[in-house]
């Protein structure tokens, strides 16, 4: 018989109206009346006064983590995220809403909470492990295998104080890597580590998420592609988007781009077919001609935003379509094996175009970005044509192709412009999921792609 997925043995965390409100005073005299005027004032009969302004970290949150599913949670700093992992785990009391969590949970949160300064290493592993659950011969059964995955020596009898942001981390996810906890937590603390600690955790993650529910705040979209399905998209306290982790990823970064680039006319447009005829800008066009709904601007306001978008920039220039062609010059609508292949990039200026760049990318399924390039590097002995409003252009890259994993693939372009004395880079247009083509080859790839031999032979010296 299936499971009910609305069951709650099927939900790891479920989060309904989730507020947190702080009290912000101007002054500690602030502070001093609102303890003192309220029952003063109730006494006299006076209306209420408040001497503090109210500033909501979080507001009406609500979502469900299933369990076994890896979620990653996104936003600027400040936006609420860390508010809400602290909140879920017990150690921020909410304003309002309710929390409901099943399984045990091991999170780790900013760098050395839950850690004695004045204690050892050895004495605060063995804290941890006990708020977490563990008993002390579990504990000692453990310890060893914790001081080998931390690997800092010595320094394990040491007191933290003594110990450096690294070692803190590593100790930290030592302990909750072996606590077999059926919920994990993570509030971006591995971006502290050293390269090869940081391959080791992700080895772990890896491994847990195949039956754990995983959790994972992170300002690196690369690593919410590469291990969520879904991802949530925190605004100033405030949910504002959540669904698939690629979707959510696209937006955000269009998002961020607006942010860095404010002084130019940012658009987000609803997905389109790219085809050779028109360009995206001109599609669009087209359809405020006919009557349909307009293109939907980036605002202050992000939550009356229409969220199907894949085409941003500024506008002064567009990518009119995408194409894969073989060694001979001719399409590819699918990819069979290895080999030399150009990617064309067709272009249309809006406007002069002095420096253009062009670029592109090719993306799994789930996101991750396999190759990137653009044509800023040829540029350096050389400068590129100049290209009149209304012109059509288009970049070649042409190169060795290594075997991919069967499965569908996304090419994305864009198109730049570098002009003034300091050389401003203009995004006029970036086009994701562009172009989607398979990979059909027999050849068995293990890793994210595999170079193809002249020779593999095996020799006894």
């Amino acid at each position: 018989m299936s499971s009910d997925p609305d069951s709650p043995d099927e939900v790891a965390i479920r989060v309904q109206g989730l507020s947190k409100c702080y009290q912000i005073y101007d002054t500690p005299r602030d502070r001093l009346k609102q303890f003192l005027m309220p029952r003063l004032r109730g006494l006299l009969r006076l209306s209420p006064k408040q001497y503090f302004q109210e500033f909501w970290a979080l507001k009406d949150v609500s979502f469900e983590v299933k369990k076994g599913e890896t979620v990653g949670i996104i936003g600027r700093n400040g936006s609420g995220k860390s508010t809400l992992l602290q909140m879920i785990c017990g150690t921020l009391s909410p304003s309002g809403g309710s929390i409901e969590t099943n399984g045990r949970i091991a999170a780790l949160l900013e760098l050395g909470s839950g850690f004695n300064p004045e204690f050892t290493g050895r004495e605060n592993v063995y804290m941890n492990a006990a708020v977490l659950g563990l008993s002390r011969e579990e504990t000692d059964a453990r310890f060893d295998d914790i001081a080998a995955f931390a690997d800092i020596g010595d320094f394990i009898e040491q007191p933290v104080k003594t110990y450096s942001s690294g070692m803190m981390m590593r100790l930290a996810f030592a302990v909750i890597a072996h606590v077999n906890a059926d919920i994990l937590i993570i509030d971006e603390a591995l971006s502290v580590g050293d390269a090869v600690f940081v391959q080791k955790c992700n080895l772990f993650l890896s491994r847990f998420i195949k039956n754990g529910t995983l959790l994972f705040v992170s300002h690196s979209m690369q690593s919410v592609l590469e291990l969520c399905d879904r991802a949530g998209w925190l605004m100033n306290g405030e949910t504002c988007m959540d669904g698939v982790a690629k979707e959510v990823v696209l937006h955000y970064n269009a998002y961020v781009h607006q942010q860095v680039n404010a002084g130019e006319k940012i658009q987000v447009t609803k997905k389109i077919e790219v085809s050779a005829g028109n360009s995206p800008a001109e599609q669009l066009s087209d359809k405020e001609s006919d009557g349909g709904e307009p293109e939907v601007k980036f605002s202050a306001k992000l939550f009356a935003f229409d969220f199907s978008a894949a085409y941003w920039g500024a506008g002064g220039a567009s990518v009119s379509n995408i194409e894969v062609l073989d060694c001979n010059g001719s399409k590819l609508d699918a990819i069979e094996r290895s080999g030399c292949i150009t990617i064309r990039v067709h272009c249309s200026a809006r406007q002069e175009l002095l420096h253009p760049i062009v670029g592109f990318s090719i993306r799994n399924h789930r996101g991750v970005e396999i190759i990137s390039e653009n044509t800023s590097l040829g540029y350096l002995d050389s400068l590129p044509p100049v290209v009149t409003p209304g012109g059509e252009f288009y970049a070649d890259f042409q190169f060795f192709l290594p075997y991919l994993p069967l499965g569908e693939y996304f090419l994305g372009g864009a198109v730049a412009d570098r002009s003034g004395a300091d050389e401003v880079h203009i995004q006029h247009c970036r086009l994701e999921d562009a172009l989607r083509i398979s990979v059909v080859s027999s050849h068995v790839v293990y890793g994210v792609f595999s170079m193809p031999l002249d020779h593999c032979s095996i020799k006894i010296k």
